[in-house]
């Protein structure tokens, strides 16, 4: 059977998942593409597939087919995928291992999906996302992560409450700041083994009051007539430096 009108149950609660506050509310949300579907399956994280009509099922899932307008008005994508799934939120609540990132303040859905990818490439245990980042569960963070986000420890809390879970585990906070900071390149071997990173908003930077809990400034070096790199450009390369021996 396939579902032919936008006032189905199912298909206004869908709807209704593209907006956070339904997400936040329900603990669920929608996935895209067969990569993203792929990926969900691998970690059981699968409510329900929604599949275009005429296409074929090729997990072994509880599926409900929908009409091709319908899936437009699902879908994210100008040109919508024959395939999407619901899915339920498996987000961490705790800080675990001794590699931190801290993110405050990302608004670029972009940039978090880099800087997740990034992360889980430079062996990040646990990745801290401040309360007022962008969510997680939005559609472009995950198409940019590509199924990472479901290998890493993500976890949403105050970035002042994870510090402190940080000071008892006496992991080292690391900050950014050209000018008082040190050249990331100059860290020694026992500096890169635990450590926190706190990076900034796109346009602000750190706050200052963040930025005065920090333990260590570094800096990336590079051509002074750059003032500064992209958020999620910059996060790779620290990240990157940190990973080296």
């Amino acid at each position: 059977m396939t579902i032919t009108s936008l006032e189905n149950t199912k298909i206004k609660y869908w709807l209704k998942l593209k907006q956070k506050k339904y997400r936040d509310l329900n603990n669920e949300y929608l996935i895209e593409g067969e990569h993203l579907v792929e990926e969900a399956v691998k970690n059981k994280i699968i409510k329900e597939l929604i599949i275009i009509e005429n296409y074929t099922n090729n997990y072994n899932l509880e599926a409900t087919y929908v009409t091709e307008e319908i899936m437009k008005k699902l879908s994210f994508l100008d040109t919508p995928s024959p395939i999407m799934a619901l899915c339920i939120k498996k987000q961490s609540k705790e800080i675990i291992g001794n590699k931190i990132l801290l993110l405050d303040n990302i608004q670029d859905p972009g940039n978090l999906g880099t800087i997740i990818r990034s992360s889980k490439a430079f062996n990040i245990d646990t990745l801290v996302l401040s309360l007022d980042t962008v969510d997680l569960y939005n559609s472009k963070v995950l198409r940019s992560t590509q199924g990472i986000y479901n290998y890493l420890n993500i976890v949403k809390m105050d970035l002042n409450e994870a510090i402190e879970i940080i000071r008892k585990k006496k992991i080292p906070l690391y900050g950014t700041n050209v000018i008082n900071g040190v050249n990331v390149k100059s860290l020694n071997k026992d500096s890169k083994k635990s450590y926190a990173l706190l990076m900034g908003n796109e346009g602000q930077g750190l706050n200052k009051q963040l930025q005065s809990l920090c333990d260590i400034n570094i800096y990336i070096p590079m051509n002074k007539d750059v003032e500064s790199l992209n958020v999620a450009i910059a996060t790779s390369i620290l990240l990157y430096e940190l990973n080296g021996e």
